[in-house]
């Protein structure tokens, strides 16, 4: 059972207990990402994530990483470009340390100047690595090319200019004004009593509590292209198509159709470009589902030579199924693949606890998985085959990475 309660403050608490493990995973959830800064400010949401492990008032940057390995626990947070989570894994015992631990991260962090300055060199490191990654770097690219100027074509890091310059009261004033209550969700999964909900409440009491008014507009799709010369043995391809939100009721037709396309090891991009003909090693396909728009995205990494061959084989397959549709076997198949990865996500803490601070966070619905598995059912072949009209598959947005 699915426990909800919404503080006074306006901080929501999502609990479930899960009797049959021994572990609990906490995951603080904040409605802010690299959509919600300015070009200026892009890369903060990332920044003030990597500062709430640098010191609070109560306990230094040292003992936070201590405490939680004295415990056999984890800690780690990761920023979206919609959401910043910081969560933690422990055992039931251990609940009352990480939860003391985990509010003073989010309500006190301090900020030290001497913190920041080294932190800079860290993330400057980590947009570095990521540009020495053609593989994970040209998602970066197909978002400036798909949606331009628009926060959503921000890099989730950041710039290195923009790194540089931040101060200490850019940062603080970003954490004050988006670390509050109203715009948090606290979710946890585990071997816990439901009553625990009241003890959190106590925890997260936040000293100054201010409205969190966010303007996010609507981004439009550009068909455009950007193309890069890189120090790489590998030629890397992006395609990007149109796709839906994350609260259409096309999102269930079109995960059906991803694994179809690219998301499975049977899917068509798969079979046909890698195990029939060898023209690459990885090849995929994913959708990503944002408040308001999303984006379907093809992957493929080649050698040089042949990524002319892997595009056009690419577009013959998606011209294939612009003409054909798809078969009541890929179809069939699709849905089990699809029931089968959310029940199996019923096993982990960790999975169970990021769905449902999703859905209360971004989505305000709790469909039980129930509900989930009779969508899935429920979805029509012919409803793909509508899907596919709307995509505009032969119109993508496009990032390639050639060698110097």
């Amino acid at each position: 059972m699915l426990y909800r309660h919404t503080c006074n403050n306006g901080l929501r608490i999502v609990l479930e207990p899960m009797n049959t493990v021994r572990s609990i995973t906490i995951g603080i959830w904040i409605k802010t990402g690299s959509r919600n800064e300015s070009k200026q400010m892009n890369g903060i949401s990332h920044f003030i994530e990597h500062m709430l492990f640098k010191g609070t008032k109560k306990y230094h940057a040292k003992y936070i990483a201590e405490a939680f390995d004295a415990i056999g626990g984890e800690i780690n947070a990761f920023t979206s470009k919609e959401y910043t989570c910081l969560y933690a894994k422990v055992l039931d015992e251990h609940i009352d340390v990480a939860m003391d631990i985990l509010a003073d991260m989010v309500m006190h962090s301090v900020f030290d100047e001497n913190e920041i300055m080294r932190e800079k060199k860290v993330i400057l490191e980590e947009i570095s690595m990521t540009e020495d990654t053609p593989d994970d770097i040209i998602h970066d690219y197909l978002a400036t090319s798909t949606y331009q100027h628009h926060p959503l074509s921000y890099p989730i890091l950041g710039t290195k200019d923009t790194i540089t310059h931040f101060s200490q009261n850019d940062l603080f004033a970003f954490y004050k004004q988006h670390y509050q209550p109203e715009n948090m969700v606290i979710s946890i999964v585990g071997n816990i009593e439901a009553y625990f909900i009241y003890e959190i409440e106590k925890l997260f009491t936040f000293n100054e509590v201010e409205s969190t008014s966010q303007n996010v507009t609507k981004p439009i799709f550009f068909p455009e292209t950007v193309s890069k010369r890189k120090d790489t043995e590998q030629s890397h391809l992006c395609l990007g198509f149109e796709g839906v939100n994350a609260k259409s009721d096309q999102i269930y037709p079109l995960l059906i159709f991803n694994n179809i396309l690219g998301g499975s090891m049977s899917s068509r991009l798969f079979q046909e470009i890698r195990e029939e003909h060898g023209m690459a090693y990885t090849i995929y396909s994913f959708h990503s589902a944002f408040i308001d728009s999303g984006l379907l995205t093809i992957y493929a990494g080649t050698s040089p030579n042949q990524l002319e061959m892997v595009r056009e084989m690419i577009n013959r397959i998606l011209e294939d199924i612009m003409a054909n549709g798809i078969t009541n076997k890929e179809f069939t198949n699709s849905k089990q693949q699809l029931k089968g990865m959310y029940l199996m996500s019923l096993e982990s803490t960790n999975s169970k606890m990021s769905r449902n601070a999703r859905n209360e966070l971004l989505l305000k619905n709790h469909d039980t998985m129930e509900d989930v598995i009779q969508d899935i059912d429920q979805v029509e072949i012919t409803e793909i085959v509508d899907l596919i009209d709307r995509l505009s598959l032969s119109r993508p947005s496009s990032a390639v990475i050639i060698p110097k």
